[in-house]
């Protein structure tokens, strides 16, 4: 039996192995390669080398910590946190005591950054209060997650002590959310304008979202110099609209990495995938999001408590799969 794999993809594999990054088609080819061929399985390992090439051993936790739950009016299709899913139905905030208990925790099991999160109407000056407060707590890496931001307030989270935002143009952006892409990709023009890292991931994809528009995603990623990149599942919450949809496996998501992984080549300081999941990690991946807090995939208002993993969990599967979660983070030299 000979177990040679299809020379055109052996040769896409062996340019993207180097870190030079895949094109468009090649990766589209790579894409719709079937789970169950020798390709799919070189095109993982391809990736994984490429990883343990360029991050070392280093796996990372960057630590979510969701600061409010609300029925959110931006009514995003995949969102639990939204008006329309009816799961929420008051506005509340996290105390200040639970964030910064959260925050130490962090810092004491070793997490790589602290990623706070909100929803689209959450007060800016509260991120910036909560950012100054857990900058004079804690010595871990800030990084927000919140609503498109203009130039001034991109100078004011670095003021406020923030390294980071993380921010995606998310699949179906405009179809499944009111947001227009292009000003979600001002924003991410802003970040590289003051000095924040830009945080990525292709999310949250489902099997319906076609492969042109994933990959023009990655190749967004690519060229707009994200320090991350990935790929993030849609979970979909009970009573979810895109539950008859399905959900795509955490196979076919490993897949994905890969590609992303291939496609970002050597531009990247580490490459996530969500949820935790072990495959991805012989995929490219090696950057986990352990979560407490608000969660769009949870129907918990503190997902520490339903979905979200725990740092320990994340650093446990890491350390199965051959990764480091106590080196330093490649994400902030």
């Amino acid at each position: 039996m000979s177990w040679r794999i299809d020379p055109a993809v052996g040769e896409i594999l062996d340019r993207g192995r180097d870190g030079a990054g895949i094109s468009r088609d090649e990766a589209l080819r790579l894409l719709h390669l079937d789970l169950e061929s020798r390709e799919t399985y070189a095109l993982m390992e391809s990736a994984n080398a490429l990883s343990r090439a360029h991050f070392g051993s280093k796996g990372e936790n960057h630590f979510h910590i969701g600061l409010n739950v609300e029925p959110c009016p931006m009514d995003c299709s995949f969102c639990s946190l939204t008006k329309k899913a009816g799961i929420f139905s008051e506005k509340t905030e996290f105390p200040l005591e639970d964030i910064l208990a959260w925050a130490r925790q962090g810092q004491a099991e070793g997490a790589d950054a602290l990623n706070l999160m909100s929803t689209g109407t959450f007060p800016f000056s509260r991120l910036l209060e909560i950012g100054r407060r857990l900058r004079q707590e804690v010595d871990v890496p800030l990084v927000a997650n919140a609503r498109d931001i203009s130039h001034a307030e991109g100078e004011q989270l670095l003021d406020a002590g923030f390294v980071g935002f993380y921010h995606a143009i998310r699949l179906g952006e405009g179809r499944d959310t009111p947001f227009d892409p292009a000003r979600r990709l001002q924003t991410i023009r802003v970040l590289g304008d003051v000095g924040l890292r830009w945080m990525n991931c292709i999310e949250p994809v489902g099997p319906e979202h076609p492969a042109e528009e994933i990959v023009d995603l990655m190749l967004l990623a690519r060229r707009e110099k994200a320090t991350y990149s990935g790929v993030m599942r849609r979970i979909n919450f009970p009573g979810s609209p895109k539950e008859p949809l399905g959900m795509i496996s955490e196979r076919r998501m490993a897949q994905m990495v890969a590609v992303s992984r291939l496609v970002m080549g050597d531009t990247v300081r580490a490459h996530c995938t969500h949820e935790p999941h072990s495959l991805s990690l012989v995929a490219g991946a090696n950057l986990f999001f352990p979560e407490v807090g608000s969660s769009p995939r949870d129907g918990h208002a503190d997902t520490g408590k339903g979905r979200g993993r725990s740092i320990g969990d994340c650093a446990a599967l890491l350390r199965e799969m051959a990764w480091d979660p106590s080196l330093p983070s490649n994400c902030f030299k």
